[in-house]
């Protein structure tokens, strides 16, 4: 599970607990941004232009604050103020603190409370670099926030903007505005560093050499042997990025540098198949780019010897939907020997039978270790049909692929123990089948898939430890990385599974990588990198 995305002049984003109400500092070019002075009638900040809809003044002990309320869905509620930027103004520092409750997010993703500050010249006509928008989906409470940006050239005012942007629901309160003159020194070297992570971030793209490209791989027993009758083991990184975003191009790299740097023959690729065919409100091209994305990938890893796990992103049981996603997937990529099929990703809540053979999906009991999806995509993992694991390898081989496919197991495929107790899948014209694992710093009883490792391959699809600490787990529970990693590979090296580390990015957690320049995590990413340079470990204890 994942807790999971042209150079931004909006550089820094600072997020604090809020503590006790501060004054407006004395260096804001913002007037009464405390809110304290109300106008002569008492019901509205002085200096403050009302909202036409939805706005009013509140008062909290001794915080006095805007709310803003979303009181018919899809209305844009906005408090809409113009500031003038103090001549030889460079950069400028923005404080403020907010409190959002109860949101429900519109019909599009960014139909959500946030703040836009757009600069505009002299003649109210937009600049280019206008930092933006801050957004929100839900607070703790009061927050303190901080941004900084640069002020372009020719900038004059800021159009600033606090709003519930066509939400469903919700409040957003604010106060205690300040914007001051800051130094440009910090935002102009991030801009840079982030000038020059753009620029390494692009690949040329290559056209496929076959002659470079891995042998295919069948599952013997509980081995893979490529077509020499040589073993391979695949270990490797998930190359995050394109389950969330469809337009994020960083995995093309993530997976160049796996495996030309960190020595990995194989990557993971999340993905979603509703980006594969385009239908995110973030994509206007049916989905096309999105696929040259992971065709890209696919020949950059192949034409680099190593092989590429397609992860069907994808949690609870499979519908069918996802059946004919692969019917469509596997008859692009049929018998591409660098090629395997994670055909879904984490299952859960459901039982052997449906989970092999389909049937109903109810209401989810028991742990919900999905804090990371919305309560929408919740909901839509209850009250269907599921088709079953066995329809998605069926889907498969119904196109002629004999690609390798890999099914993940129940309980956030961590248990696998179905496998040998009668719900083994079957697949009679391809090359085989693995059974994927998935274990975390909080999970214990590594022995339990022993008894399918005798039978079957296993892919540790997912693995890895945060020294950050996951609230939907008691923290007692999540065992510190630094045991934790050095014995959990012992345990992958002792037993040669295959594995992926979660994960090749700096904000999916637990994370392998601190930067875009790939710098290995000390507690997680350092210990991976050794790994799958041949560094060996040793297991000092069983969990």
């Amino acid at each position: 599970m994942k807790f999971k995305f042209s150079t931004l002049l909006l550089i820094t984003s600072l997020l604090a607990p809020f503590a006790a109400k501060a004054q407006t500092p004395a260096d804001s070019f913002l007037k009464n941004g405390s809110l304290a002075e109300a106008n002569d009638a008492g019901d509205w900040p002085k200096h403050w232009a009302r909202p036409k809809v939805g706005g009013s003044y509140e008062k909290e002990g001794n915080i006095h604050f805007i709310r803003l309320t979303q009181t018919t869905p899809d209305e844009l509620v906005m408090l809409y103020q113009e500031i003038r930027i103090p001549d030889g103004t460079k950069a400028i520092e923005f404080t403020w603190k907010q409190r959002v409750t109860d949101l429900k997010v519109g019909d599009s993703p960014w139909f959500d409370a946030r703040i836009i500050l757009d600069l505009v010249d002299a003649n109210r006509e937009k600049v280019a670099g206008s930092p933006g928008a801050q957004y929100s989906r839900g607070t703790k409470g009061w927050e303190s926030k901080r941004t900084a940006f640069l002020v372009p050239p020719g900038a004059r005012y800021i159009k600033f903007m606090p709003c519930l942007f066509r939400a469903k629901a919700g409040t957003f309160d604010l106060t205690d505005f300040a914007m001051r003159p800051t130094d440009t020194q910090e935002l102009e070297e991030a801009a840079a560093k982030r000038d020059a992570e753009l620029k390494a971030k692009y690949v040329p793209p290559e056209e496929p050499n076959k002659a470079k490209w891995p042998k295919e791989l069948k599952v013997v027993g509980n081995k893979l042997i490529d077509s020499d009758g040589k073993e391979v083991w695949l270990q490797g990184v998930n190359a995050g990025g394109l389950e969330t975003i469809p337009q994020d191009s960083q995995p093309v790299k993530s997976t160049v540098v796996a495996i030309d740097d960190w020595k990995a023959n194989c990557v993971r690729v999340p993905i979603k198949e509703e980006f594969w065919y385009g239908k995110s409100p973030y994509q206007k091209d049916g989905g096309k780019q999105y696929r040259e994305f992971i065709d890209q990938i696919i020949t950059l890893a192949a034409n680099r010897g190593a092989y590429v796990v397609i992860d069907l992103h994808r949690f609870r049981a499979p519908k069918q939907e996802h059946a004919d996603f692969w019917k469509d997937f596997a008859a692009v990529y049929k018998d591409h020997p660098a090629v395997l099929f994670d055909l879904f990703n984490e299952p859960h809540g459901i039982s052997w039978e449906v989970w092999k053979n389909g049937g109903f999906v109810g209401e989810k009991t028991g742990t919900d270790e999905s804090a990371f999806l919305t309560e929408e995509e919740k909901k839509k993992n209850q009250g269907f049909e599921s088709v079953g694991m066995q329809a998605l390898i069926n889907a498969v081989r119904s196109t002629g692929a004999k690609n390798i496919v890999i099914a993940g197991g129940l309980t956030w495929c961590n248990d696998l123990s179905g496998i040998v107790n009668g719900y083994a899948l079957e697949d009679k014209t391809g090359n085989g089948i693995m059974y994927s694992w998935h274990t975390y710093n909080w999970h214990g009883g590594w022995a339990k898939i022993l008894p399918v490792a005798e039978k079957y391959p296993i892919f540790l699809g997912e693995v890895g430890a945060d020294i950050k600490k996951m609230d939907f787990i008691p923290h007692a529970q999540q065992e510190d990385p630094y045991t934790f990693i050095p014995d959990m590979l012992g345990f992958i090296q002792k037993y040669h599974i295959n594995w992926t580390g979660w994960c090749f990015h700096p904000r999916a957690t637990p994370v392998m990588i601190s930067d875009w320049s790939y710098t290995p995590t000390p507690f997680w990413g350092v210990f991976a990198k050794e790994a799958l340079a041949g560094k060996q470990f040793e297991m000092k204890r069983m969990r």
